[in-house]
């Protein structure tokens, strides 16, 4: 390993990753010199990102000194992190490991538009921040889940159907700024991420439970219908943040059935939980939202139950092409709906439409962090960016300078 790959920043990516965690090993993996290795983690502890650990005993006959175990110190700074739904929020200070240090959820209404959703957000963090005891100096990012596509570059959401007044919309920048106005001492301008939940959700729940899965396939089914997927450990987004929007493929049998997007015959307007409850509501059965659609189901309402095992079913005839497609070893439903009705009717399409090869191997799952799937992905993805290997490496050039 030479020049920039055994960078201080690619030095540190072996520690996190468990494949180097003593000097030693560091040696023989990037075939350094004891001086250079020495003088990159001086820069690493310098800047507070390493600690040391336990020191391992030498096993007999070897001898030779103990070796120290070289950590990414996960409490040097702190995330802000946010899960924004259509009408409520969730929000958090995390630390690096994506440990929650202080919560808040309850209503924002994206259709309130950016301006004030952005500024009440940064209200939250502060207040968030002076509960978890933290000093304002030591946020090093922002990371902000939103239910419609993301262009991950630009950060820019896309053409959303379900986010009026969002689109192109500047959040990095604005956000940013209502940081900067209600948070005193935050780094300015703060590192902030956006990105679609469904992408977001997928990265967590493969994190936290399915890291050997090399093809992983979230679904979430709540006002809307998304998906994200994990390839090889990365997230697919496609070129501009479109991957995953499969709750706008069209149905062949409902031309009439007008969706949010302005089209017809979109999965989402005839199986997401905006839909059901229209559905509901249109039975006699007094449903205002997806969270009415929700607390039907947990009552066990057969109305709610019936309609949650068409919506399963029309969804899992197009996740057999995606499935298909895909390959997946793990399918994960998640959402407002992904109770057992929905799940019943996603299994009974998939299994009977799809060819028994693209099957064998699939596991269909629900969530395993459930609400707070997306606020921890939006956390890891900040993480996970600013402590990557060329990223790290102009941080502490800035730091040195």
């Amino acid at each position: 390993m030479t020049g920039n790959q055994a960078s201080a920043g690619h030095l540190l990516r072996l520690i996190r990753e468990g494949k180097a965690t003593t000097r030693g090993a560091l040696l023989r993996a990037t075939g350094l010199s004891r001086s250079t290795v020495g003088h990159r983690l001086d820069q690493l502890f310098a800047a507070g990102w390493l600690r040391e650990g336990d020191t391992t005993p030498v096993e007999a006959p070897t001898g030779g000194r103990p070796s120290t175990q070289l950590e990414f110190d996960t409490d040097h700074a702190v995330v802000l992190a946010a899960d924004l739904g259509t009408r409520d929020a969730n929000a958090a200070v995390t630390d690096l490991a994506g440990n929650i240090l202080a919560e808040h959820a309850g209503p924002m209404l994206l259709a309130d538009g950016p301006e004030h959703v952005l500024d009440r957000l940064a209200r939250w963090f502060a207040e968030l921040l002076e509960r978890s005891g933290t000093p304002h100096h030591r946020v090093c990012g922002v990371g902000l889940s939103v239910p419609g596509p993301v262009d991950w570059t630009s950060g820019l959401v896309v053409q959303p159907p379900i986010m009026p007044g969002w689109d192109a919309y500047p959040i990095r920048e604005r956000l940013q700024d209502a940081c900067s106005r209600h948070i005193p001492g935050v780094p300015e301008p703060v590192p902030v991420l956006v990105d679609n939940d469904a992408n977001l959700m997928a990265y967590a729940e493969h994190r936290a439970g399915h890291r050997d899965c090399a093809a992983f396939v979230l679904v979430k089914v709540s006002t809307g219908i998304g998906a994200g997927v994990v390839a090889d450990g990365r997230l697919y987004r496609g070129i501009d943040g479109g991957a995953g929007d499969i709750g706008h493929i069209r149905l062949h049998d409902c031309p009439d059935a007008l969706c949010m997007c302005g089209s017809y015959g979109c999965l989402a307007s005839v199986a997401s939980g905006r839909a059901l409850a229209e559905q509901l509501a249109e039975a006699g059965i007094e449903t205002s939202s997806v969270a009415g659609v929700r607390e039907h189901l947990a009552a066990g309402q057969p109305d709610a139950v019936r309609l949650a095992r068409e919506a399963g079913r029309r969804v899992g005839a197009v996740l057999v092409t995606v499935v298909t497609l895909l390959n997946p070893g793990v399918l994960m439903i998640a959402g407002d709906l992904a109770g057992t009705p929905f799940l019943t009717g996603v299994r009974e399409l998939l299994y009977q439409r799809a060819l028994p090869r693209s099957t064998s191997h699939l596991n269909v799952v629900t969530s395993r962090l459930g609400e707070r799937a997306g606020l921890t992905g939006a956390a890891a993805v900040v993480v996970e960016d600013l402590y990557a290997p060329d990223r790290a490496d102009a941080r502490l050039a800035a730091l040195e300078a």
